[in-house]
């Protein structure tokens, strides 16, 4: 995968590279956002694929968010529990904004995360 080869797109065109990217490598297109975080969150964990409750999902996508906003420092990793899993603080606030913007700031992450393996 070589985002670089797109980064001068738009973020769209960029985020659809992306998922044909990761269609490639899992064997099937994450369906959206959620999706690519909660496989971020997986490989975070470093646990392997398994069977996760639908708690550790959620658990699972909270830890791709923070991973990927730690590129901004908008989270710091702070510790490992004793099952493994990765815990990240609020560093600073995010910036205030609709849905929108929102999934955008993810989206820019997701792809600078990407970029860095």
């Amino acid at each position: 995968m070589n985002l670089t080869d797109v980064e001068d797109q738009p973020l769209e065109m960029q985020w659809e590279y992306l998922l044909e990217s990761l269609k490639s490598l899992v064997g099937s297109r994450p369906a959206d956002l959620n999706g690519v975080l909660f496989l971020i969150g997986v490989q975070e964990l470093g646990h392997g694929a398994r069977r996760f409750t639908k708690e550790q999902k959620q658990d699972l996508m909270h830890i791709g968010i923070c991973k990927v906003l730690s590129l901004s420092s908008y989270y710091i990793y702070e510790h490992t529990d004793k099952d493994g899993w990765p815990h990240y603080i609020l560093n600073r606030a995010l910036p205030q904004g609709g849905i929108d913007k929102q999934e955008a700031l993810l989206k820019m992450h997701v792809i600078e995360y990407f970029k860095g393996i």
